[in-house]
């Protein structure tokens, strides 16, 4: 059986500071916090939680993973996420995009999409979860398959993903020149039946096990995709 997305896991400077910031932005509570993590979960637990890890280096390049928002209403909500820390970002975006792209308190960049004509569940909610890459068709096979995910969208230069039921964020591929060069800011933690199972299963399906330090003593599994993206299989929750 295929994994279900538990969290996106920010690594932060100042993970309390961060997770402040994202609170307030998303209306989020709350779920946890220690030393070292600060967990946030939307309300009615409807999506995956955002967990912010205190790495202790700073941000040094654009991020292969970002947040898309959907709004009730852009600018003003725009204006809100500025008020709260945010700054707007160039990423090399033309003037005629209909999103705003901004960067949190840590340089971590995200899109508020364009309102949409139909009722908001919020005022600011998590639309998409967006990963460069460079084959979109390939990457998204490899998790619609890990995550038993159905395919809304797919063209050669994006593919989307959606959850059976259509509830929470879509995964969003997106196809970049640049190929991916360090360790990602942000990483994607999946919530298996069985550990060990999952792990074998994704393996067969082109993952491959990485090391980023972790040591031997971590309950969970640290995987790259198949374009060297991280991501960890916890133990069974």
């Amino acid at each position: 059986m295929a994994s279900s997305l538990y969290s996106v896991v920010i690594d932060a400077s100042n993970h309390r500071e961060l997770a402040a910031f994202w609170k307030e932005a998303l209306g989020y509570e709350i779920a946890f916090e220690a030393d070292d993590l600060l967990a946030l979960e939307p309300p009615g637990e409807v999506g995956p939680a955002l967990e912010f890890d205190p790495s202790g280096e700073g941000k040094d390049r654009k991020n292969r993973l970002h947040l898309d928002l959907r709004p009730d209403r852009q600018q003003v909500q725009v204006d809100r996420l500025i008020g709260l820390g945010a700054r707007r970002a160039d990423v090399g975006q033309s003037e005629d995009v209909t999103w705003v792209v901004l960067a949190d308190p840590e340089g971590n960049e995200f899109c508020v999409l364009r309102a949409r004509d139909d009722e908001q569940p919020a005022p600011l909610s998590l639309s998409a979860i967006a990963l460069d890459c460079a084959e979109p068709r390939e990457l998204g096979r490899f998790w619609a398959e890990a995550l038993g995910w159905n395919t809304d969208y797919e063209d050669d230069d994006e593919v989307a993903l959606e959850a059976p039921g259509k509830t929470g964020p879509e995964l969003l591929f997106l196809q970049v020149p640049e190929p991916k060069v360090a360790k990602n800011r942000l990483h994607l933690d999946l919530n298996p039946d069985d550990q060990d199972a999952e792990v074998e299963r994704l393996e067969g399906l082109g993952a491959t096990r990485v090391d980023i330090g972790q040591g031997d003593e971590v309950t969970w599994v640290v995987l790259g995709d198949p374009e060297g993206n991280e991501f960890c299989v916890l133990t069974a929750r």
